[in-house]
């Protein structure tokens, strides 16, 4: 299991696929972060959706990671993309039925490369983290944004709290996204299929149903990087258990389906 792991970040660290994709971690988690304090007295909104994140929320404890959590989803989706490659590419350049002759166990293959893609998820989470963080603190005075409570004992709480619900997010994503691989067997199939539901699907099923967002596996996720939004008369959001529960057994059904198809099915496309 410890070789297939080791094998498949060999193949996650080649320069096109290691570079491009930090690189895109690196500009959007700046550009997300940037967005918050260079637009803070916009009428349009200076969040995602249009909302206005003002100064005063800003200059809480939790204002330190408002970037953070709003790339938390856009990780998501890379990974997504990540895991589903990686995972399909095997059928598509048949180098499956090498990697079984030299190691027939298939869970212990598809667990190798498990580990070695959430490993690869980590790094990606950690350099948004340290780039959102430092963007925001570096553009916080020139919004008039106090960061006296973002490293108190309240802020740090805040950091590890967001840091460990953007890693459960967004292996979430990623593990959805290697189930795609296992079922379509396809880079490109799983990809667009991926991406589509998540970016345009689930938008329009919210924007006709409302309630609805309360039991897609996008929407889930997303408000657990989040760590949930308020549930009232006036706030409209998900529970964080709610999404817990709901996002865990998505991707529980389709890891063990796509597990279970791994093992019967043949290996060729």
């Amino acid at each position: 299991m410890w070789n297939v792991a080791f094998a498949e970040l060999r193949k996650l660290r080649r320069p096109t696929l290691f570079f491009g994709t930090m690189g895109a971690v690196v500009f959007f988690s700046a550009l997300f972060s940037s967005l918050l304090f260079l637009l803070i007295d916009s009428p349009q909104g200076n969040s995602d959706r249009g909302r206005v994140v003002s100064r005063e929320v800003l200059g809480l404890a939790t204002g330190g990671v408002q970037g953070f959590t709003s790339v938390g989803g856009f990780l998501g989706i890379i990974a997504l993309c990540v895991f589903a490659a990686q995972t399909a590419q095997e059928y598509t350049y048949g180098t499956l039925r090498n990697l079984l002759v030299r190691q027939p166990g298939r869970l212990r293959i598809l667990l190798g490369k498990f580990i070695a893609m959430k490993l690869f998820a980590f790094i990606m989470i950690v350099l948004s983290a340290i780039v959102s963080i430092g963007a925001s603190v570096i553009l916080a005075p020139r919004a008039n944004v106090s960061t006296d409570l973002w490293f108190g004992s309240d802020g740090r709480q805040a950091i590890f709290t967001t840091f460990i619900n953007v890693i459960i997010s967004v292996i979430g994503f990623g593990t959805i996204g290697m189930v795609l691989g296992l079922l379509l067997r396809s880079p490109i199939s799983s990809i667009s299929i991926g991406v589509l539901w998540l970016l345009i699907v689930e938008n329009l099923l919210v924007a006709v149903k409302n309630s609805w967002q309360n039991w897609l596996p996008g929407s889930q996720l997303n408000a657990i990087a989040a760590g949930g939004k308020a549930v009232g008369p006036v706030a409209d959001g998900i529970e964080y258990s709610h999404a817990l529960l709901v996002g865990g057994i998505y991707v529980a059904i389709g890891a063990t389906i796509a597990s279970f198809l791994f093992v019967r099915r043949d290996v060729a496309n």
